[in-house]
């Protein structure tokens, strides 16, 4: 339970925090339109009305906070600014994309119940203008406002007025936009249109219709000064004789509410601006590319230089090549150190982006790509990870998977660097290193960073800080029997290491328990960069395992 606080206590705040201001937003604003001010509103519509204005308040609050999750400039400040204070607040800044996706599915939700409880409203207000019957309530409230610059309650005038049949308009256009089929159509019309990326311009596609919603007001209630010559208490059954002298009730007035949305998402939008200039200034810094490595296994190494970079271990950065596209950012983690005079990225050539890129850095050419050749780059970043913690921690867990140890190049060349070239203390005293890999092609790009590990530890007599384990998950039977004909060689006939690969998958409740039992009085930092399912392998692991002495604290790269 202590270890689960440790983990997961302040992600349960703020995601209960979150809950309980939505759950407060709903009631309080549904209670809101139940005073007198809306009597007659309800005449029309019923409780329609208040389920319809509950959720586009909890509306504005989580369309004010759907932006400050992806702006990432922001998080890395403040995850610069907070780790050195709590490294418990810092690491859940990293969770900020889960947190994005919550967030979403929140105002998925209300904008259902607010669309679906509109369309109550229209049909209500179409009832109530087309029941002609001047012993109804309903009717008499919907003639109010025939002559010209009066207020008017019902905003469907006649049932042949065009223009003030938007409610039913945008109602249908909201139910269009929610069709499935139809995302992808607008998606792309707003990119044909937009020159840019989708993810730059739909936040601003987005939030035009919560800050158009309101402004024709066509919700209105009862004026504050109408309330004190028509008290819907004691005026609703003398509507016969409203205006009249010896009935002391004055013919209602109407209006509605000015437009508040704008209040509640401004500021984020101006974040968001200042994100959007930030990221467009660094992408139009010039980026050297000094070195490209073409790796065996389908893997590019590029190494760049680019004037005022400045980055930490385990971050990543935005690529684009504007001769490939440009409206693609991707995302890559930087497996050079920062002790090194350049940035590195290891791509894998896994789709027609990457292979393109391949095609443009000469990869698909026997002869070495001369340097003007080269295509330009752009970069966006750096940007932070929960791995910048890494040294921050007694003992560390590193757990890669595939092309996810990217990562722990960055980290492990910064041992060598702080340990071996520089004798630099850390704070971290022993580093458990896992890589799970399903094919052996994978291992050659990574394998010359351990051999040199390896054997520059041995010669400073650092062997023990640093433990590794390969593990091979998927092999072949002519590979098999290679493997059994070399396993008694020095060093592993697939990595060159003296250190063995391993099949299969390891057996993580063992690894765990002896991690324990060798460090007590720990905490233990358990990083990994790879697939879900592995994370929540891991992350139950960490639970299980920790005790008073011992803490698993679970980190995990999301881009």
């Amino acid at each position: 339970m202590g270890n689960l606080v440790a983990n997961e206590g302040l992600s349960f705040f703020v995601i209960l925090v979150w809950l309980g201001i939505n759950g407060f937003l709903f009631v309080h604003f549904y209670m809101a339109f139940l005073v007198d001010r809306w009597f007659y509103t309800r005449v029309l519509l019923g409780h329609a009305l208040s389920w319809a204005r509950a959720p586009a308040a909890c509306l504005n609050f989580n369309c004010m906070l759907i932006l400050l999750p992806v702006c990432r400039n922001l998080l890395s400040l403040l995850r610069g600014s907070i780790q050195c204070c709590s490294r418990t607040a810092a690491r859940q800044l990293d969770r900020n994309l889960t947190f994005h996706k919550l967030v979403a599915y929140m105002i998925a939700f209300h904008t259902a119940v607010h669309i679906i409880a509109h369309l109550f409203n229209f049909e209500f207000f179409m009832d109530a203008q087309l029941n002609r019957s001047v012993d109804l309530l309903p009717f008499v409230l919907s003639e109010i406002g025939n002559q010209d610059n009066a207020s008017f309650l019902n905003p469907i005038r006649s049932n042949e007025t065009v223009s003030n049949a938007s409610p039913a308009m945008l109602c249908g256009c909201c139910l269009w936009m929610a069709q499935p089929g139809n995302f992808p159509v607008l998606l792309n019309v707003a990119k044909a249109t937009a020159g840019c990326s989708i993810r730059e311009m739909f936040p601003l596609q987005f939030f035009l219709d919560p800050f158009v919603c309101g402004c024709r007001r066509i919700v209105r209630g009862q004026t504050l000064l109408s309330l004190e010559s028509n008290n819907p208490k004691v005026c609703a059954n003398l509507f016969h004789d409203w205006g009249k002298n010896e009935s002391g009730c004055a013919v209602p007035v109407f209006a509605g509410n000015p437009p508040g949305t704008w209040k509640w998402v401004v500021g984020p939008m101006i974040l968001y601006l200042c994100e959007r200039m930030v990221r467009i200034y660094r992408s139009h810094q010039k980026v050297v590319i000094t070195k490209v490595v073409m790796h065996p296994s389908k893997t590019l190494e590029l190494q760049m230089k680019k004037k005022g970079f400045s980055m930490e271990v385990g971050q990543y950065v935005f690529i684009q090549c504007p001769s490939v596209s440009r409206l693609e950012w991707h995302p890559f983690t930087l497996t050079s150190a920062p002790e090194e005079d350049y940035f590195s990225a290891h791509i894998r050539i896994v789709g027609d982006w990457t292979q393109a890129l391949y095609e443009a850095c000469g990869g698909d050419k026997p002869e070495q790509q001369e340097a003007w050749k080269l295509p330009k780059m752009a970069i966006d970043g750096p940007f932070g990870t929960a791995s910048e913690d890494v040294f921050r921690y007694d003992v560390v867990m590193l757990v890669g998977a595939g092309i996810g140890v990217t990562p722990f190049a960055s980290i492990l060349k910064s041992v060598w660097y702080k340990h071996i070239q520089n004798n630099q203390d850390v704070f971290t005293k022993k580093i458990y290193f896992y890589w799970l890999c399903p094919e052996t092609q994978a291992f050659e790009w990574f394998a010359d960073l351990l051999q040199s590990l390896e054997r520059q530890m041995a010669d400073k007599d650092m062997a023990d800080f640093l433990s590794y384990n390969i593990y091979l998950t998927r092999w072949k039977e002519t590979e098999a029997a290679h493997f059994r004909v070399h396993h008694e060689a020095e060093n592993d006939p697939i990595t060159g290491l003296k250190q063995k690969t391993l099949y299969g998958k390891p057996n993580w409740d063992n690894e765990f328990t002896n991690i324990a039992a060798k460090h007590p009085k720990s905490k233990v930092g358990v990083f990994l960069c790879g697939p879900p399912q592995l994370g929540k392998s891991l992350e139950k692991q960490c639970l299980s395992h920790s005790e008073a002495d011992v803490k698993f604290i679970f980190n995990k790269e999301n881009f």
